[in-house]
């Protein structure tokens, strides 16, 4: 298994991956691919931080991180949006999602970046070290419940002594 960052070559692939692995999620979100094609056309996106996981040359999975909003009132932070995640479905309970995970969060603290935040299922998250953003000083003003807008930081102490409002996660 290898991991590494996604290039153009793969992006019919990506496509094809993200969209059979929310084909058969629990509560799957629509054209999860389509925000893919998105996320790669705004400002926000940073190729170095699109991932792969590769099983002999085919991709079993991806992640990406693209710049997250948080209006601070006080302290910075330097955050990132993990959308999506995604597995193939014959490869899912293997910790691929975890191994994309640490390591797409370890190029992000490379780049200067101080904290994660998402939209997903505490259960999975909250074991790769997620919390639910207002443990963390971030005000959760996405209309999404609670529970399921969360964040971790990805330098110790990178959300120390802050207070900030995420407003969407988009």
């Amino acid at each position: 298994m290898e991991i590494r960052q996604a290039t153009e070559a793969d992006y019919d692939e990506i496509y094809k991956l993200v969209e059979a692995a929310f084909k058969v999620a629990e509560m799957p979100p629509e054209n999860e691919q389509e925000f893919v094609l998105d996320l790669r056309k705004r400002d926000s996106f940073i190729p170095e931080l699109e991932l792969v996981a590769e099983d002999g040359g085919k991709l079993v999975g991806h992640v990406m991180l693209t710049k997250q909003e948080v209006k601070m009132s006080r302290g910075e932070c330097r955050g990132l949006l993990l959308a999506p995640l995604c597995v193939s479905p014959e490869y899912r309970n293997k910790g691929i999602g975890a191994e994309l995970t640490y390591a797409v969060i370890k190029k992000a603290r490379e780049l200067g970046y101080t904290a994660v935040f998402l939209v997903g299922y505490p259960k999975y998250y909250q074991k790769l070290g997620f919390r639910e953003v207002g443990e963390l000083g971030i005000e959760n003003k996405t209309g999404i419940p609670d529970e399921f807008v969360m964040g971790r930081e990805i330098v110790e102490e990178g959300l120390a002594d802050v207070e900030g409002v995420v407003e969407k996660m988009e």
